[in-house]
């Protein structure tokens, strides 16, 4: 019988779904278990393999998990809405409501060629109004309690894709969906307070259980600093009395305090005191136009030679009442901390740069452990440790680490960080804990998404009248009335302004206030993709709920998600997002968990013949072609086998080939062998230790390691083939499936086995059958060795020579001819002399 994949996939993929195979039951399932994958964002014409790789891993363990007996709810859907794919509708000549059509035809025509166990009765894509109906809702939730406002800030601005970003989307400066320079405009824009969940989205961290690499990237995002607000008078201003004005700094160095030796602010902190009337020196103000002109261009500027001005004040040092200069430098920026620091060249390797290029002075106040010792502490007076025969006083290069306090007054001898306190207090400090995370920037200046449901009235905004008493004139569009649907815009492309193309349609933006129907503005700009995907998870199960964004007893029934496996890139995008929401929404008390996803798994990279995927480089992999040519089951196992599942694998031609021949193995062992009645001690042995292996690897996601046990199993059943049952083999099939899973219902069936594999019991393994009690026993032919085979200890002669007169290779070498005697010695060798 010829394997057909072509037509037992189709075959296959038809009876699931006629059948439901893949549909628990949302309100009675007994062990609920959520198997869930990032979805797809519709940017190119097709998915490229890397995406089967992702989808394939997370449904193998769904397989698995359905097997041992769970209702494994696996959906599946489309983040269709946002940049990416609006930007892919241009370069293609369509609007992207129509393409959007496409996509979804496409996609999900290639997401069901795959095989995977999705429940697409629960599809749903962002773009649907009954979707992001509940987006919108979830922005009006936000605005009603505190959570979202608009105000004028400093933003990203990508000059190709024509809209603000996030900080979180800008990767060294770049746009990450472009790789565009990015530029800083003033705008006024919505933002959502995702600081005020800082220190619980950082102390959760420690409890989940996710890939490390992600935890580490979220740690470092958020950024958690601690240590002091600290006041340094300002003297010498022109016009003005000294202390009246003074400069704060926030440091996580106080104990470093008594080594500052000059000021550095931002050019942006500079700008605000020419704003207010300082009278600086011309020199200055054009150093100062000159930074911020550039800083429009970029922003990192890591690259760039650090430059900097005196600007003509003078600082009072609090802990040791010494002037220091202020200087304006470009490496200090005015959205870090208070836009200003104390600059302690020996402990810092930016300051010391910059010491050095200005020649400003440089004083050692931490002495390295290493050349720290106690008899030469003198506590008498402030002098300090005399160190010259031990460590050099002029540096070469900063120290940064902990150590003895010197030349700090009355600290000297002081460890460091015990100082830290201590210090704080004496120059009237304020201990400080800060965030590198800022708020989340949520509006965008494009057609493709969401319309923000917000109404601004002049009318009120002018009697300071509003929904909030913080943001006059403003109110949520009323529940009632979502959606604000999008309207169908024949001129859709991005404006370049500060406006989205929803500010030139005045039947959109013009309407009755809600408040006082006065006639009132719309806002038209859209939200961001990343709020769409960050509380898809909880639609899914509800998708058929009309009057809530989610039915409270499914949610509590199917949540929080099992596991949850995406790629590493959306560390401090998505990953963060959604994470920041389901705390609100618990807060809320609309949710019954802080974290949606306990179990998180990053997927590695696939890349082709040693070089990452690119359309620029012709080697993007369509997997059609390959499901075509080799079929579903073979490329899923492929892409399985590449390597560890969270590191990824390089993708070539040549390996397909194997697997591809390893199911044909498979299926040609299924058709040509008479299956034993009686069970190999051998066989069931090699069988137990490999369901033992198979279970744990697939457990903890290592699918190559499983995929390799299935084949050594597979070699061993050849073999043995005449001694192999088929309640044996159809074990094998059970390991088989979650990786194959049309070949394994195809012979399945064909055994006569009921209803559907994938609805069969998990196998189990009996410990007593996995110790090893073998060996090898060799079988020679006239003194020759001709075979090895793998026996139970004390195996019999009688058992050995029916084991060596049922081997194919052995049989080659003493057909046709006379056996004069057989030499048999126990637990080592067999010899057939002819």
């Amino acid at each position: 019988m010829k394997y057909n994949f072509q037509k037992i996939e189709k075959k296959w993929q038809r009876r699931w779904i006629e059948k439901k195979v893949y549909e628990p039951d949302l309100k009675r399932a007994k062990k609920p278990f959520y198997n869930l994958m990032m979805f797809p964002y519709p940017s190119a014409e097709g998915l490229h393999v890397g995406n089967m790789y992702a989808f394939t891993g997370t449904d193998v363990y769904g397989r698995f998990k359905r097997m041992q007996g769970n209702d494994v709810f696996e959906p599946m859907g489309l983040d269709g809405f946002g940049i990416h794919s609006e930007n892919y509708a241009i370069k293609v000549g369509r609007h992207p409501a129509k393409q959007a059509k496409i996509s979804e035809k496409n996609f999900y025509r290639q997401l069901r060629m795959i095989g995977n166990g999705f429940a697409w009765n629960e599809h749903l894509e962002t773009y649907d109004p009954e979707y992001y109906k509940w987006t919108q809702w979830i922005f009006v939730q936000m605005f009603k309690h505190g959570l979202a406002y608009r105000k004028k800030a400093n933003v990203n601005w990508c000059p190709s894709c024509k809209t603000v970003l996030a900080d979180e989307q800008v990767i060294d400066g770049k746009c990450e969906r472009c790789s565009s320079g990015v530029l800083k405009k003033e705008l006024e824009q919505w933002f959502f307070k995702i600081t005020k969940y800082a220190e619980r989205l950082l102390n959760n961290l420690d409890y989940i259980d996710w890939s490390e690499k992600v935890k580490i990237a979220q740690r470092n995002w958020i950024g958690k600093s601690e240590g002091a607000l600290i006041t340094f008078p300002l003297v010498d201003i022109p016009g003005q009395k000294n202390g009246k004005y003074s400069l704060e700094i926030f440091t996580t160095r106080p104990d470093t305090i008594f080594g500052a030796t000059f000021m550095v602010i931002s050019p942006e902190r500079a700008k605000l005191w020419l704003d207010i009337g300082w009278q600086a020196d011309e020199k200055v103000k054009k150093y100062v136009a000159g930074v911020l002109t550039r800083r429009l261009f970029t922003k990192r500027e890591n690259t760039i030679e650090k430059t900097g001005i005196f600007s003509g004040v003078l600082a009072v040092n609090p802990a040791n009442r010494e002037k220091i200069p202020v200087w304006i430098s470009d490496y200090v920026l005015g959205t870090v901390g208070t836009g200003a620091i104390m600059a302690v060249p020996a402990h810092d390797e930016r300051d010391f740069k910059f010491a050095k290029q200005y020649k400003l002075p440089i004083i050692e106040v931490i002495l390295p452990l290493i050349y720290a010792d106690k008899k030469q502490i003198n506590t008498d007076n402030n002098t300090g440790i005399n160190r010259q025969n031990q460590h050099k006083s002029a540096m070469t290069e900063p120290y940064i680490g902990e150590g003895i306090l010197i030349n700090s007054g009355k600290f000297d001898g002081m460890p460091s960080e015990r100082a830290k306190d201590g210090i704080t207090n004496f120059v009237d400090g304020v201990k400080k804990v800060q965030y590198r995370l800022r708020d989340w920037l949520i509006s965008r200046q494009r057609y493709w998404g969401p319309p923000i449901p917000m109404i601004f009235c002049q009318m009120c905004a002018s009697l300071n009248k509003g929904e909030r008493k913080d943001m006059p004139g403003w109110y949520a569009v009323p529940e009632k009335q979502l959606p604000v649907k999008l309207p169908y815009v024949k001129n859709f492309r991005p404006t370049g302004t500060d406006k989205s193309p929803l500010a030139s349609v005045k039947k959109f933006y013009k309407v009755r206030c809600p408040k006082c129907r006065s006639w009132a503005r719309r806002e038209t700009d859209v939200s961001d993709t990343f709020l769409d995907s960050a509380w898809y998870y909880l639609r899914y199960p509800s998708i058929k709920e009309k009057t809530k964004a989610w039915n409270p007893s499914i949610t509590k029934k199917w949540f929080p998600v099992n596991i949850y496996i995406g790629g590493a890139e959306h560390s401090v995008l998505h990953l963060l997002y959604v994470r920041f929401l389901a705390m609100v929404f618990k807060d809320l008390k609309l949710v019954h968990f802080e974290e949606p996803f306990p179990k998180f798994r990053a997927h590695g990279l696939i890349i082709k013949d040693g070089a990452k995927m690119s359309k620029s480089k012709g080697n993007v992999v369509n997997p059609d072609e390959y499901i075509k040519n080799f079929g579903a089951d073979a490329l899923r196992m492929y892409l399985m086998f590449l390597g560890p599942y969270e590191e990824g694998g390089d993708f070539r031609d040549t390996g397909i080939h194997g697997i591809t021949r390893f199911l044909r193995r498979v299926w040609d062992f299924a058709d040509r062998v008479r299956f034993s009645k009686k069970n190999d001690e051998l066989v069931e042995r090699n069988i137990h230790k490999t369901v033992k292996k198979v279970t744990g690897d697939i457990e903890k996601l290592g699918y190559n390691t499983a995929i390799s046990a299935l084949m050594i199993l597979m070699n061993e059943l050849e073999k043995n083939s005449l001694v192999v049952t088929k309640e044996q083999f159809k074990t094998f099939l059970k390991l088989l499936a979650p990786f194959a899973p049309h070949i394994t219902e195809e012979l399945w069936s064909s055994l006569g086995g009921k209803g559907f594999i994938h609805q069969e019991k998990w196998p189990r393994y009996d410990s007593d059958l996995l110790e090893e009690n073998t060996f090898e026993l060799l079988i020679q032919v006239d003194g020759k060795l001709r075979a090895k085979i793998m026996v139970s200890a004390g195996i019999t002669e009688n058992k050995a020579k029916e084991l060596v007169f049922t081997n194919p290779t052995v049989m080659r070498y003493i057909s046709n001819k006379g056996i004069k005697k057989i030499i048999f010695v126990p637990n080592r060798l067999i010899n057939i002399v002819t």
